[in-house]
């Protein structure tokens, strides 16, 4: 899988993301881009919503969640950590 890390801007927040070239798409961090749509303050408070958000949609039986896809991403720190993603189309 080739990747090309970029980061996207929404409302003057960054959204991480990566270009699949095999299959032509775009991966989206969900952690970031659930740190904007619920107004968190920082990536730390975004990832623990998603986290709390994650288990209880697995608990329902959400299959979405359970086959999410997982890349490295670079952090704050500037060092790459798996992170959760959204494939969509480019």
């Amino acid at each position: 899988m080739t990747q090309y890390g970029a980061i996207k801007v929404f409302e003057h927040k960054r959204i991480r993301s990566s270009w699949d070239a095999e299959t032509e798409t775009w991966y989206y961090s969900i952690v970031d881009v659930v740190g904007i749509l619920t107004d968190q303050p920082d990536a730390r408070h975004a990832s623990n919503y998603w986290k709390v958000l994650k288990n209880r949609l697995a608990r329902e039986g959400c299959e979405l969640v359970t086959n999410c896809n997982q890349l490295k991403m670079p952090g704050a720190d500037g060092k790459l950590y798996k992170t959760d993603v959204a494939g969509g189309p480019s």
